[in-house]
């Protein structure tokens, strides 16, 4: 088991999936390119790879920034800052908070089964793009699809330093939608998916490539819910 903080800052500033890499920039620029959970370079031409612990997000088509562990100590940065307007793309846009949703969560294995929808999830690199377009059988796609979801699950661990050691089970229970996008000018897809999970998540977490960007957003659900 692992106790990790979380903080989800949600603003009233309407913000579309779309825009999401535009606000991510403005408030990098807010509190300055030295810091570095903010925008994960460590210099101009050096990246930190790990996972991100300041992620931002469109939640409900509002602007949100979520938190984890030491992200939650350095949201100061910004919220510090003399006045909290911030250039989105040309625009002088205030930010105004909405919701500041603080909880420490209690990450686990268990034997029952948690409920989770995960959105625009970047599941497949280039060549993993190529080899799943190969695959005909819908039961196969899946069973790559999972694979990969638990992949990502313990890259997430990793980066709360949460190690896992128990088996994580992952079954797919319906895609609802995928769709072409181009990620860093390639072409590839994200899915929509519900899955079950032995594992316990937090809500607005993001899983799979650019998460900082807004993409694979994680949500519980309830077992009948299709909103």
């Amino acid at each position: 088991m692992k106790k990790i903080k979380t903080l989800l800052v949600r603003f009233e500033n309407e913000l579309t999936p779309y825009q999401t890499s535009a606000f991510r920039g403005a408030v990098i620029e807010k509190v300055g390119r030295e810091n570095i959970l903010f925008n994960h370079h460590i210099s101009d031409d050096k990246y930190l790879y790990a996972y991100p612990l300041i992620q931002y997000k469109s939640i409900y088509k509002q602007s949100a920034i979520m938190c984890l562990g030491e992200g939650v100590e350095n949201i100061y940065k910004l919220f510090s800052s003399k006045d909290w307007i911030i250039n989105l793309k040309g625009d002088q846009v205030e930010l105004k908070i909405d919701k500041l949703e603080l909880d420490n969560i209690n990450l686990n294995v268990w034997d029952n089964q948690y409920n989770y929808r995960i959105t625009n999830w970047i599941a497949l690199n280039t060549t993993n793009f190529q080899k799943f377009l190969s695959i005909n059988a819908l039961k196969e796609r899946c069973d790559m699809l999972e694979r990969i979801l638990v992949g990502n699950i313990i890259s997430f661990a990793k980066g709360v330093e949460w190690s896992i050691e128990t088996e994580i089970i992952v079954n797919i229970s319906k895609i609802i939608n995928i769709r072409d996008i181009k990620y860093k000018g390639v072409p590839l897809v994200s899915f929509d998916v519900d899955f079950d999970c032995n594992v316990f998540l937090p809500n607005y977490i993001g899983l799979g490539k650019s998460v900082s960007h807004g993409y694979g957003i994680l949500k519980m659900i309830k077992k009948e819910s299709y909103v």
